[in-house]
């Protein structure tokens, strides 16, 4: 993996390494994410269909299209784009999710190039994508600007980033921290940083920055009466994701 230039952050890289092998667990430490993962689906099912046109109710919709899963842990995202019928590109920059991800595609029957490697390296590469999905990534950057315009550079013209993060709020640190880390221990302490974490109004400068334009943004929301995620229009005050797009 090229080193020049990168946005990793080491001590966040290895902290999800230490995790690996719980990728699909559950009820294991990726928890919370196998909780939002339908949430988060529906969003970028319906963003990708909308931006090119595409029918979910069709066989493949997305037949066609280029989709690169940056930070595609054990592949969460990457086997439902593939199963769409996208010509998926995993990549990581954690070293130990890569056999992981390979594997568990193998078992489903999925073809899928999951990749050790980083959006710059992709990018210095000439890798071009019709789709980016950025989700939960860019808090754990050492660079965020960086790592955004490098995402960027990874799109066609045309294209669509799906970017999803954490608010930086009094409720995000009691809800993502203490909750999910000490209370109900669904993640290991330490694996979030509240500084790090970035506003909604920040993300949009940095998207930006970073040469997109940006076009929506939605709450992810968590119900404890019904124990489940869902979407919002008005409250983006723990998670988050946006959807920007990059000019013909």
């Amino acid at each position: 993996m090229n080193s020049a230039t990168q946005t990793v952050d080491a001590g966040e890289i290895a902290k999800f390494e230490a995790m690996a092998a719980e990728w699909w667990d559950p009820h294991g430490k990726f928890k919370p994410l196998h909780m939002l993962n339908p949430t988060r689906l529906d969003y970028i099912t319906s963003q990708i269909a909308a931006e090119f046109g595409r029918d979910l109710k069709t066989d493949m919709p997305f037949d066609g299209l280029r989709i690169l899963d940056i930070g595609c842990g054990g592949g969460l995202l990457s086997e439902p784009m593939a199963r769409l019928g996208a010509d998926v590109v995993g990549a990581d920059a954690a070293e130990r999710n890569i056999p992981v991800a390979q594997l568990h595609a193998e078992q489903s029957g999925l073809q899928i190039d999951y990749r050790f490697t980083t959006a710059e390296t992709l990018a210095e590469a000439g890798e071009e994508f019709d789709v980016v999905l950025n989700m939960e990534v860019v808090e754990h950057v050492a660079d965020p600007q960086g790592f955004l315009t490098a995402c960027q550079t990874l799109l066609k013209p045309g294209g669509l980033m799906i970017c999803s993060t954490l608010n930086r709020t009094p409720k995000s640190f009691a809800m993502a921290i203490v909750g999910a880390e000490y209370v109900m221990r669904w993640l290991p302490k330490g694996t979030h940083d509240w500084q790090k974490f970035i506003t909604p109004d920040e993300l949009f400068t940095l998207i930006r920055g970073a040469g997109l334009t940006p076009v929506d943004r939605k709450g992810f929301v968590f119900t404890p009466i019904t124990w489940a995620w869902r979407l919002s229009d008005r409250d983006l005050s723990v998670n988050y994701v946006t959807a920007s797009t990059k000019a013909d």
